[in-house]
């Protein structure tokens, strides 16, 4: 679902987006609308989930762009003793049946070992289905946000989930351009991961 070619995130002021890209361009616009006086709704989506990106807008723009979450930097890993590779591995614990040790215990290479390759075998037999499920899932959390009032929006969420092409396309002409245009961006990311998976 993750496209290179798809901002990071989308900022909307009522049915008008006011700016996608980087996470921080996207707060300084919306920012900036908001010191204009926009007094429609105001909403920040994360492209890749649809989720809503919460905001504190007080204050200056330097002091609104200060607030945000800044990306952590995984610190250099410490120095390991000799025969441990550097995996990146995180400790974690993990709860098992007594029998589930045993037979851990009994492989090649230990538990976590095993546990690295049950979950590699896992990623790589379900990972397409897994994006198709999480691109509909972004589809639907969008949908539900910002057309749920619109004329269609019930008959048009059938088709997407139909795929029907044709229908979703036509039911959703009359909407507002901006929120339809990247609503059909989702859609189209979906039905590719649909089809990939």
């Amino acid at each position: 679902m993750h496209r290179r070619d798809t901002p990071p995130c989308s900022a909307f002021a009522g049915n008008r987006l006011i700016a996608d890209g980087a996470l921080a361009d996207v707060v300084r616009a919306t920012k900036q609308a908001l010191d204009a006086g926009v007094r429609d709704p105001l909403l920040i989506f994360d492209n890749h989930d649809s989720r809503q990106i919460e905001v504190d807008f007080r204050g200056t723009e330097h002091q609104v762009l200060a607030r945000l979450p800044q990306v952590e930097v995984a610190p250099e890993p410490a120095a390991r003793g000799p025969g441990r590779p550097k995996l990146g591995v995180v400790p974690r614990e993990v709860t098992l049946l007594p029998r589930h040790w045993d037979w851990l215990g009994q492989q090649p290479g230990g538990a976590s070992a095993v546990l690295r390759r049950l979950v590699e075998q896992a990623l790589r037999g379900h990972g397409a289905k897994d994006r198709a499920r999480h691109a509909m899932e972004a589809v639907d959390r969008f949908m539900l946000v910002m057309t749920g009032d619109l004329v269609g929006h019930e008959e048009a969420s059938r088709a997407f989930y139909r795929r029907d092409r044709e229908r979703f396309t036509t039911l959703t002409e009359p909407w507002p351009v901006d929120v339809r245009d990247h609503l059909r961006r989702l859609v189209t990311i979906a039905w590719d991961e649909v089809a990939a998976s």
